[in-house]
């Protein structure tokens, strides 16, 4: 400021020793007057408004992309907000499940393979022609008459046969059915479906097949087997297939039950 000063008052004192006179000292004065009073209003605004920031020689730089680093690293990485790995189940485990997987593909393969050949057998035995069956063979509507009439015959052998082999017809449906499919799983809906498909082959025999008639016992005895093929062995089959399977109304039960207040 002082350079500035001393430049601007050297030059007014030229100016007024050019003008000479009273004109010229007025003129002088003004001048360092004026001069002075730019340099502090200058100052003073510059302390008002702070030190200038010093202006960056180049073009702007791009902040540096480093490595992504916290949480949203981990959570890339397949961690969580702590940062800790999840617990990975084992590769024993892993392999034991994917054993279990291949065997139940086994087995449901193996049963499906099952029902049908013995759906193939049965269609074989019920749709046979009988010619000498022709004179004998009746319609039977009345639940239970066919069966008194097998259990009234001398031959325990023959008795056997016919009733004995109506009870094996619905087995398969019983023991194989819930193996390849959850949905079939129950006492109800196996012999629902085990009476429909035996009541549609005994409905064919009656109308296309020769010597053959309509009982009404040969779906109840079919239904019987489906039954007792169902409960020992064909349920358990089936838990064991599908454990995770459940019904529609067991899924509501479970819904009620956590609905209901704890009993504390």
């Amino acid at each position: 400021m002082r350079r500035m000063v001393t430049t601007v008052g050297s030059v007014a004192a030229a100016g007024g020793d050019k003008g000479g006179g009273k004109g010229g000292s007025r003129g002088s004065g003004g001048t360092q007057r004026a001069a002075f009073a730019l340099p502090g209003r200058e100052l003073f605004q510059r302390r008002r408004r702070g030190p200038a920031a010093p202006l960056a020689k180049g073009p702007a730089k791009a902040p540096a992309k480093g490595p992504v680093k916290g949480p949203v690293k981990g959570l890339l990485k397949g961690k969580d907000a702590s940062g800790a790995k999840p617990s990975r189940p084992p590769k024993a485990s892993r392999a034991r499940g994917l054993g279990r997987r291949l065997a139940r593909a086994v087995v449901g393969t193996v049963a499906l393979l099952g029902l049908a050949v013995c759906a193939a057998v049965i269609v074989k035995l019920t749709l046979t022609p009988s010619p000498a069956s022709v004179g004998i063979a009746h319609t039977n509507l009345h639940p239970g008459t066919s069966i008194r009439l097998y259990l009234d015959q001398p031959s325990v052998r023959e008795a056997l046969l016919q009733i004995g082999g109506n009870i094996l017809i619905g087995v398969p449906f019983g023991l194989l059915l819930p193996v390849i499919t959850p949905r079939a799983r129950g006492l109800l809906r196996v012999v629902l479906i085990c009476s429909l498909a035996v009541l549609m082959l005994e409905i064919a025999q009656h109308f296309f097949v020769e010597g053959r008639s309509f009982d009404i016992d040969d779906v109840i005895l079919a239904a019987l087997g489906a039954a007792l093929g169902y409960l020992p062995l064909g349920r358990r089959f089936s838990l064991r297939m599908h454990p995770d399977h459940r019904h529609w109304w067991q899924r509501q039960v479970d819904v009620v039950r956590r609905r209901r207040p704890g009993r504390g």
